[in-house]
């Protein structure tokens, strides 16, 4: 898309915001046209809709789900996305909800094996933001609101059809929307994507992942977020507002609502006197896969977010990398640069992919002589530079 196009596209738009205007955003009727079409109110979509917001462009959001009823599954915020949220005007806020931690610590059982450290990261936010992803999701939603925005709910997106002219979304209530763009935000299955015939290439993990919010007595204490290699397989400990914990762990065949027990046997195996479960206050258990779609741009339509990548939770980078996604396809529209975005983002994702495809292969191998080569030279590595660079390299302060 030219400047050109891109600027006779929102002069059209600014004649609609004259019919609409932000009060019409605010309630629940459905306009009738905008230019940009966002699909999914999660982190990603947010950050898209604050930065549109912020720049002028005219949008509507839409999802499916009433307010409050996503899973929490991300609970990382790494400096780079802090600083897109500085950008955003919603760091300070989200800051304030949650606990700064300036270290990982990886281990094999309760065997300390490398420390990376995140205190000394050139950055306005040399730690990681321990905060669960409904915070950031109400932080990103009032900012939202503030600048005259709104999410419109439940309105399910049954189909996406464009033409040379734009796109048109249809509601599985019959209701229809006309947009000069559709951007889809709407997570691994994104209609959006399906419509665009954009692939999705990549396969999934063959062991299920649990996640569980938990109280408990965690040796390592609250101070750093612990990475546990163990025989049986990977699990991530990392502390959150109000003294509960969040584990991540691989398990072959988990149940669908791990309960307490399940949990306190799973880190007995992993991290061996180390944990004492008193209270579970939520559980899940969900597949991993990593893929990136093979394109984040088919004419109208665009990616951002899970739609347009997905990968193992080991590194906390997901929902970073979806907001980081958000910002810049926001800053694209407005700046009518959309030919660059996927030059821009889809490298980044790649790169995600990959890196945290190898933690989780070399955290979950259960090949005896890969493990001890694995747990040799990771305390070797400690004394060089490689710590501060997978700090960087986790943090996304890479992908300025």
């Amino acid at each position: 898309m030219n400047n050109t196009d891109n600027q006779n596209d929102r002069n059209g738009m600014n004649d609609r915001n004259d019919l609409h205007g932000r009060n019409g955003m605010n309630g629940t009727t459905l306009p009738a046209r905008t230019e940009v079409a966002v699909v999914g109110a999660g982190p990603a979509g947010l950050a898209l809709a604050v930065t549109l917001a912020a720049a002028g462009v005219d949008f509507v959001v839409l999802d499916k789900l009433a307010e409050g009823a996503n899973t929490s599954r991300a609970a990382v915020v790494h400096a780079r996305t802090l600083e897109v949220l500085d950008e955003l005007g919603a760091s300070e806020e989200l800051i304030a909800r949650g606990i700064r931690i300036t270290r990982f610590g990886v281990r094999d059982g309760s065997r300390r094996l490398l420390t990376v450290p995140f205190d000394r990261l050139p950055t306005a936010h040399p730690y990681t933001l321990m905060v669960p992803q409904y915070e950031t999701e109400s932080v990103l939603l009032d900012r939202l609101r503030a600048l005259g925005g709104a999410v419109h709910r439940p309105y399910e997106v049954a189909s996406v059809v464009q033409d040379a002219d734009g796109v048109t979304l249809t509601m599985s209530t019959g209701e229809t929307l006309r947009a000069a763009y559709a951007v889809g935000a709407d997570g691994m299955h994104s209609t959006v994507r399906e419509a665009a015939g954009i692939g999705f290439t990549g396969s999934a993990y063959e062991e299920s992942f649990v996640l569980a919010d938990v109280v408990m007595d965690w040796a390592p204490g609250p101070a750093e977020v612990s990475l546990t290699f163990g025989t049986q397989g990977l699990a991530v400990v990392a502390p959150l507002p109000g003294g509960h914990y969040r584990v991540v762990a691989t398990v072959d065949d988990a149940p669908p609502t791990p309960d307490l027990d399940f949990v306190q046997r799973l880190l007995d195996e992993r991290a061996p006197g180390q944990a004492k479960v008193t209270g579970l206050a939520w559980s899940s258990r969900f597949r991993v896969h990593h893929r990136v779609a093979d394109h984040y741009r088919a004419g109208r339509l665009l990616l951002a977010g899970d739609a347009a990548h997905v990968h193992s939770p080991a590194g906390g980078q997901g929902m970073n990398t979806g907001i980081q996604d958000g910002y810049a396809l926001g800053r694209a529209f407005a700046t009518g640069q959309l030919d660059g975005y996927e030059a821009q983002r889809r490298p980044v994702a790649q790169r995600v992919v990959a890196f945290t495809d190898r933690m989780t292969r070399m955290a979950t191998t259960r090949n005896p002589v890969m493990r001890r080569a694995r747990n040799i030279a990771l305390p070797l590595l400690g004394h060089t530079a490689m710590p501060r660079k997978l700090a960087t390299e986790l943090a996304e302060l890479n992908y300025r």
